[in-house]
């Protein structure tokens, strides 16, 4: 499974690329808003940090507008990534973009039928949000699951990307069912390594240790 951070903030992005677990950034003009930086100046600098997408969010909602914005947008790096709503003039968008060779991100996908059109209009990732719908008591994974089966069946190349993460088990059970992507927040993200055991072990085998008053050193 791919790791994406969802984050405008370059501080935390940095952090994560520096250990290693990175392989793209997903951002939105909320996120963006957050960072207090110009949207321009802090997608450039996010795409110098990665190597891998960096999805940027058209403001527009038709279809003239987004493709405008896009144009500007994929002018900042070779990897930027082009998030469209998933509307009618989104897939329209994300359709002429796929053709021109441009990274797509289908955002806002709540239902399985979506995720089939984004996939017919041939985008580089779908974004399914878990978290709202277990907001509106519908299990987000079983979405998942049901846009698995749908792109397997049909050997669909859009690789389903999990968003709108909230907790360390939305991404063990987005791996489990076969989420080629999850998005996830720096804290969740960071929290992922985290086990009680691991700190308790840790901390005898530091006690241990200490007491033999031995060093490893060079």
């Amino acid at each position: 499974m791919k790791f994406f951070v969802d984050t405008a903030d370059v501080a935390e992005i940095r952090e994560l690329n520096d250990l290693g677990l990175l392989d793209g950034v997903t951002t939105n003009p909320s996120l963006v808003m957050k960072s207090g930086r110009d949207i321009m100046e802090v997608t450039k600098e996010i795409c110098s940090i990665v190597e891998g997408p960096v999805s940027a969010e058209v403001t527009a909602v038709d279809f003239d507008e987004m493709m405008k914005e896009a144009a500007v947008l994929t002018k900042i790096a070779d990897n930027i990534c082009v998030k469209v709503p998933l509307t009618l003039d989104g897939l329209k968008a994300c359709k002429a973009l796929s053709s021109d060779g441009v990274k797509t991100n289908v955002t806002l996908c709540f239902s399985a039928n979506q995720a089939l059109l984004a996939a017919k209009a041939g985008a580089t990732f779908i974004s399914p949000f878990i978290g709202r719908l277990d907001d509106i008591h519908i299990n987000g994974m079983d979405l998942i699951g049901e846009i698995r089966t749908i792109y397997d069946n049909y050997g669909f190349q859009t690789e389903i990307l999990a968003a709108s993460i909230r907790t360390v088990n939305h991404v063990k059970e987005a791996a489990l069912i076969g989420a080629d992507v999850a998005t996830i927040p720096p804290s969740t993200l960071k929290s992922l390594v985290k086990h009680p055991l691991t700190d308790k072990g840790l901390e005898a085998f530091l006690a241990d240790w200490a007491k033999t008053g031995q060093k490893i050193v060079g």
